[in-house]
């Protein structure tokens, strides 16, 4: 049963035009943004000062570009669920499927299994792209030195992350602009109500969120403002996991 609501799946995103924007737009924003903002930091980099250069991580930021192409495949996460509902395709879905979890399932694996090569093709592609930029200034680091390669993989999971709390937050509000703006709300919005906690509130809040979590997924040196890299992961598996139990309990209660 769940290998035929996995074809289904697949077939149902492989023939959304859409689908192929917008993966193709996380990938060239990952890639594009990232370079550029590598090139401005080697454009700048005789002008800065000693505490900037010593600070600089160098596969950090040649994969900054994520931190604009979640957003891209976030929204595709929530479409994923989200668009079937606005179209009314959800009734005949859970028909042929009546078992709706295993709709659930399958359509995280087949998304998550698209998202996940999409990520580690962008990721890794803005970090040899970064690093032939960088390379001007001898900058650039190899994926062998130590904690680059976890970065970049780090990189790559917190996308697809983002994808998936997107179809999970899809699931929970059915509707698509709800849906997105929910997913841009604790993205984007969630970290400045946190800044703005009196200390040591804001930076220990902050810490908790899916946006500083994943950060930290990416630094290849610990920095005291982040969690470490374990312990962003299990955050982002925190909020990953309780989004899809709140998004199961309601998708089986609701009427489609």
């Amino acid at each position: 049963m769940l290998g035929a609501a996995i074809a289904s799946e697949w077939t149902k995103l492989r023939s959304v035009p859409s689908t192929l924007y917008t993966l193709g737009a996380t990938i060239a924003i990952t890639v594009g943004l990232g370079a550029l903002l590598t090139w401005a930091f080697v454009h700048r980099f005789d002008r800065l000062g000693l505490a900037e250069r010593a600070s600089f991580d160098a596969t950090a930021h040649s994969v900054r570009g994520v931190f604009l192409a979640q957003l891209a495949i976030g929204v595709l996460g929530v479409l994923v669920i989200s668009a079937e509902y606005t179209t009314g395709l959800i009734r005949p879905t859970f028909t042929t499927m009546p078992q709706r979890r295993t709709v659930l399932a399958a359509k995280t694996i087949v998304f998550g299994g698209v998202a996940l090569v999409v990520a580690a093709i962008s990721c890794f592609a803005a970090f040899t792209v970064g690093q032939a930029v960088l390379s001007s200034k001898h900058l650039n680091v190899a994926l062998s030195d130590p904690g680059v390669f976890r970065a970049v993989c780090g990189a790559t999971i917190y996308l697809v992350f983002i994808g998936l709390l997107g179809l999970g937050l899809g699931t929970i509000v059915r509707r698509t602009a709800g849906a997105i703006a929910s997913l841009f709300g604790v993205i984007l919005v969630l970290p400045l109500l946190a800044l703005a906690l009196p200390s040591p509130w804001n930076t220990d809040v902050s810490k908790l969120l899916p946006g500083e979590a994943g950060q930290a997924l990416m630094l290849v040196h610990h920095d005291p403002d982040f969690l470490s890299p374990g312990m962003g992961l299990l955050v982002c598996a925190v909020w990953l996991a309780v989004t899809y139990i709140l998004a199961t309990i309601l998708l089986t209660r609701r009427d489609a």
